[in-house]
């Protein structure tokens, strides 16, 4: 039988490459976006395509209902794919731009994560399912600039990992992705939200602003960032977590995630931070 996976954040990057890959491996993709006319262009490619924005408590329900009643009220599996960055430095975040990220990022993907849990526990005889997270090597290691992005990383990891605990005695399988840097619209998609929150000409860091983070959000890129790796590397080990016998837990991607996964665990706080500073 073919089987049948919800993602979200479709429009480009990873959900897109990932839409795309699994569609070509056999399986029934419900690609979702926020927007529309994303999910348009998405039809006209040859996916199932249709809204759902988790900032929005509507559109998940609506989203997930369409998704249930296309796959004849089965699903095998749920990818929580779609987040945004809201650059700027942590002390000149606004409290409404962490609740607005923390809406997306976590509130939202938790909404439907817990829709996907009720439906797959009435799969098979002890439920039947896999969710995967897509976190960020920002869920284990912080960054000038990221405190947004990161604390909703770092909060997905925990609910990640306390999940997967509690789902041991089930047949659903909780997993987590965490990709380094990737080809993607992520840091061009930030834009409106740093317009949006950060007065960074009245911060006292408007210097450090002026010659790091506009150029960066700004100035086109020339060429890749050093280690950064195609969505195609994501979509890799996403197959592996949806049709691996024994998925593992988590599954890094890029070598960043590597270095800081094991740089967590041996090195001392300050001289993490050092590193770190040190890109």
């Amino acid at each position: 039988m073919t089987k049948s996976i919800l993602i979200t954040g479709c429009s480009s990057g990873i959900g897109y490459d990932a839409a795309h890959g699994l569609k070509a491996r056999g399986w029934k993709v419900f690609a979702t976006c926020r927007r529309e006319e994303d999910c348009a262009r998405l039809r006209e490619e040859g996916l199932i395509s249709f809204q759902l924005d988790l900032a929005d408590p509507e559109s998940i329900e609506a989203g997930f209902n369409e998704a249930l009643a296309r796959a004849g009220g089965k699903l095998d599996a749920l990818y929580n794919n779609a987040a945004y960055a809201c650059p700027g430095a942590t002390e000149d975040l606004p409290v409404g731009a962490l609740r607005e990220i923390f809406e997306t990022n976590l509130f939202g993907l938790h909404d439907l994560t817990t829709r996907a849990i009720r439906v797959m526990r009435a799969q098979g005889t002890n439920g039947e399912g896999r969710i995967i997270q897509c976190s960020s090597v920002l869920g284990l290691v912080g960054a000038r600039w990221r405190g947004a992005y990161v604390s909703t990383k770092y909060a997905l990891e925990g609910l990640t990992d306390v999940l997967r605990l509690e789902m041991s005695d089930t047949g659903i399988e909780i997993i987590l992705i965490e990709p380094g840097p990737v080809t993607s619209k992520i840091r061009e998609n930030s834009i409106p939200h740093f317009e949006r929150w950060i007065d960074w000409k009245a911060s006292p860091r408007r210097a450090q602003y002026e010659e790091s983070l506009l150029k960066r959000l700004y100035q086109a890129k020339s060429k890749k960032d050093r280690f950064e790796l195609p969505a195609s590397a994501v979509t890799a080990k996403l197959i592996h977590a949806l049709e691996s016998p024994r998925p593992r837990p988590r599954y890094y991607v890029t070598t960043p995630t590597y270095i800081a996964g094991l740089a967590r665990r041996l090195l001392p706080t300050r001289l993490l931070d050092k590193v770190i500073a040190q890109g």
